[in-house]
C-alpha cells in the first residue's frame, strides 16, 4: 500500500524561475535537474538579498514583481500542503543571489576577500580578544558565539589550521594583525608542539598540549578516538599547514627546515617502499606501521595519508620554493591516487586500503561508505596537479568525478552536498542511502565549490559552471552566521543550521579556520583570475636577506602555465620594477629587514586559451 502525502512539512527549493503569473501570485521554479515546482506568493513571504559576513540585511520584499522574472535563480523556503494531484507549496521566505537575473553576489571581485576578513576577525577576537596575541590563551573548543569552553587541551592541528587561516587572510588583505597572529602561532607550534629527533634527523609534532595553569603536559600520541595512542599521519600533515602558509608570506627558513625534517619523517617511517603509498598510522614506540598495538589501523593506508599532503602543505611548499623534490612528491602521490583509488564497482572512489592495496571495507565507522567531499577533493587536486605536470589520466579522472558526483552526492532540490553515503547498492532511482543523516558539512561544500570552479576553468563544460554556482549559492545562503560570525559546522538538508553537540561549536577537533579560509582564498583566485578575468592583489612580508637568491615566488596556486602574469609590484608602498611577469617571481632588493611586497596579478590568457 502506498501512502499519499497527507501531512504538511516545510522545505527549501532552489532553482530558476521558468514562468510567472503575477495576477495569480505564483511562479514556477525549476531545480538544477529539471523538476518543476509551482510556488505561491499569495501569503506575502519575506524576501532578502544574499549578503556576506558583516553585511546588513537587505529587504527585497517590496520588489518581488520586479525580481521574479524568468531565468532568475533563488532559494524558496516554504510549506507544502497536501491536496489533490499535487501538493501546494506556499513560499514563506525568498532569498535572491543577486540584484539582476544573471547576477550572483558571490561572483563579485571582493566577495571572498571580504568574507575571509570577517572570518579572521571572528577567530582573532574569539581566541585572543582585542589585546595582544598570547597562544597560552588558545583553546581548541570555541562556542557558537566565540566563547571558550572549559577544555584546556590545545591540539596542534587546530592551532596550525588557525595559523593557516590568518596567513591566508594576510595574503589577500595585507592586514598586519592577521600576520602577527600567524607568526606568533607558528612560533608557539615550534616551541611547544615540535619534537626534534636529532638522532633520526626528523621532526615529530605532538598531538597537543594539556594546559593547567602554569603546568603544561605534552600529548605525544593522538587523543582522538579513531587514532587513539597512535601517531596518525594526517596529524603530522596538518601540523605543517599553518607554518608552511606562513612561510609563503615570510620566507622564514626555519619553517622550511621544519617541513623538510617532517618530510624525512614521512619518508623514513610512513612510506611503503615495497607496494607504494603512505601508511596511515605508526606506533609511538617502534615507529612501525605493523605493530599489533595499532589494532584496526595496523598496516593501513587511506586518502588522508596518501592524498592530503597536497592541499594541506605540499602544494604551498612547492609554490614558495619551486623545488623539484616537492613536485616529484606531488606527482608520486597523485600517480598513487589515480592508480588505486578509482573503483569500477561504484561511482565513488575507494578511500581505505590494506598494505597490498586491497580494499578495506570493514574499517571503523567508514565500512564500505563514501565521504562525498573526498571524491570532490580528489577532482579539485587532480586538476591542480595537471597544471603542474600534465597527464591525461589526471584530467580524465577529475572529469569523470566531476560528471558523476552531482547525481549521487548532491541535493538536486535544495542545493548543497551531502556527507557520508553508502558506496554501493543504490535504490531504483540511483540514490545512495545516507549513512547517518542528510545534513551538509561546511568543508564538503568547500570541496564542491573549488572542484567545479577549477573544472570549469580547465575544461569549459557549462554543467561545471552551473555546479560551481549552485554550490557557492547554497554555502553563502545558509552557512554564514550573520548573528555570531564565522560559518556553521553543519546545516540540515533545507539549509537551517544544525546546532547540537560538537557541531554547535565554531572550534573543535574537526573545525578551526582552515577549510573556510582555504575556500575564500582559492574561490577568489579561481573566480577572479581564471573565470572572470579580473586582477587581484596579494601581500608578502619577507626579509630579502634570508630568501634564497632574493627570489620571491608569488604564484597564488598551481594554475595553467601562462594563465597569469604580474601586472604591478609595490615594495613598502613604492613602485618596484625588478620582477619577471611571466615566471611570477620578484627579485627582492638588496637589503635586510622585513619589507612589504604588494603584487597585482592579472590574467594573461582568456579562458579559451587556458584550455
Amino acid at each position: 500500500m502506498v501512502n499519499r502525502l497527507d501531512f504538511t512539512f516545510s522545505d527549501t527549493v532552489a532553482g530558476r524561475v521558468t514562468a510567472v503569473e503575477p495576477l495569480a501570485r505564483r511562479f514556477t521554479l525549476a531545480t538544477i535537474d529539471g523538476r518543476r515546482f509551482e510556488v505561491s506568493t499569495a501569503g506575502g513571504p519575506s524576501a532578502e538579498l544574499l549578503r556576506n559576513l558583516d553585511e546588513p540585511y537587505v529587504d527585497a520584499g517590496g520588489h518581488l514583481d520586479a525580481m521574479l522574472v524568468p531565468g532568475r535563480f533563488l532559494f524558496v523556503r516554504g510549506v507544502f500542503y497536501p491536496g489533490g494531484e499535487r501538493a501546494r507549496f506556499d513560499a514563506k521566505h525568498l532569498l535572491f543571489t543577486g540584484r539582476g537575473p544573471e547576477d550572483h553576489r558571490f561572483e563579485e571581485s571582493s566577495w571572498w576577500v571580504d568574507q575571509l576578513r570577517g572570518l579572521a576577525r571572528f577567530y582573532r577576537r574569539a581566541q585572543f580578544g582585542d589585546g595582544p596575541v598570547d597562544y597560552r590563551d588558545y583553546r581548541t573548543e570555541i562556542r557558537l558565539g566565540g566563547e571558550k569552553t572549559a577544555s584546556h587541551v590545545q591540539e596542534t592541528d587546530t592551532i596550525s589550521r588557525l595559523v593557516y587561516g590568518m596567513a591566508t587572510a594576510y595574503l589577500l588583505t595585507g592586514e598586519e594583525d592577521f600576520l602577527d597572529v600567524a607568526e606568533r602561532g607558528t612560533e608557539y607550534l615550534r616551541e611547544h608542539m615540535r619534537f626534534v629527533d636529532a638522532e633520526e634527523d626528523v621532526v615529530y609534532w605532538y598531538h597537543g598540549l594539556s594546559v593547567n595553569g602554569d603546568l603544561e603536559k605534552n600529548l605525544f600520541t593522538s587523543e582522538f578516538s579513531d587514532d587513539y595512542d597512535a601517531l596518525p599521519m594526517y596529524e603530522q600533515i596538518y601540523a605543517l599547514a599553518g607554518p608552511v602558509q606562513t612561510y609563503r608570506v615570510t620566507g622564514d627558513p626555519r619553517i622550511k627546515a621544519d617541513a623538510d625534517a617532517t618530510l624525512r619523517l614521512f619518508d623514513r617511517f610512513y612510506l611503503d617502499r615495497e607496494q607504494g603509498g603512505y601508511f596511515s598510522h605508526i606506533d609511538p614506540i617502534l615507529l612501525t606501521p605493523d605493530h599489533p598495538s595499532l589494532g584496526p589501523n595496523q598496516a593501513r593506508k587511506n586518502w588522508n595519508s596518501v592524498g592530503d599532503h597536497a592541499p594541506a602543505y605540499l602544494i604551498n611548499l612547492y609554490l614558495a620554493t619551486g623545488e623539484k623534490a616537492y613536485a616529484d612528491m606531488l606527482e608520486y602521490t597523485f600517480d598513487t591516487v589515480v592508480e588505486h583509488f578509482p573503483d569500477e564497482g561504484s561511482p565513488f572512489v575507494q578511500e581505505r586500503f590494506h598494505r597490498d592495496w586491497s580494499h578495506d571495507t570493514t574499517h571503523g565507522w567508514q565500512q564500505n561508505r563514501a565521504v562525498v567531499g573526498h571524491n570532490l577533493k580528489i577532482a579539485w587536486n587532480l586538476m591542480r596537479m595537471h597544471a603542474l605536470r600534465p597527464k591525461h589520466r589526471y584530467q580524465d579522472l577529475a572529469d569523470r568525478i566531476g560528471r558523476t558526483m552531482p547525481a549521487v552526492g548532491s541535493d538536486r532540490q535544495r542545493g548543497g552536498w551531502y556527507d557520508v553515503v553508502e558506496r554501493i547498492n543504490p535504490d531504483a532511482a540511483g540514490r545512495h542511502d545516507f549513512v547517518w543523516h542528510d545534513r551538509k558539512a561546511w568543508w564538503q561544500q568547500e570541496q564542491a565549490i573549488l572542484a567545479y570552479l577549477v573544472l570549469f576553468a580547465g575544461l569549459g563544460r557549462e554543467e561545471f559552471r552551473a555546479e560551481a554556482r549552485s554550490a557557492q549559492a547554497f554555502y553563502n545562503a545558509w552557512f554564514l552566521d550573520h548573528d555570531e560570525g564565522a560559518v556553521y559546522f553543519n546545516v540540515l538538508a533545507d539549509g537551517l543550521p544544525y546546532l547540537l553537540g560538537t557541531e554547535r561549536l565554531k572550534g573543535s577537533h574537526s573545525m578551526s579556520m582552515y577549510h573556510a579560509s582555504e575556500l575564500c582564498y582559492l574561490a577568489a583566485v579561481y573566480g577572479n583570475l581564471l573565470v572572470a578575468g579580473r586582477a587581484m592583489d596579494f601581500w608578502f612580508k619577507p626579509d630579502p636577506a634570508v630568501v634564497p637568491d632574493r627570489l620571491l615566488r608569488v604564484s597564488p596556486d598551481l594554475l595553467p602555465p601562462g594563465a597569469v602574469r604580474i601586472d604591478r609590484v609595490l615594495v613598502d608602498g613604492e613602485p618596484y620594477e625588478d620582477y619577471d611577469e611571466a615566471e611570477l617571481t620578484v627579485r627582492l632588493p638588496e637589503t635586510s629587514g622585513r619589507i612589504t611586497v604588494q603584487v597585482r596579478l592579472a590574467p594573461a590568457l582568456v579562458q579559451e586559451e587556458i584550455r
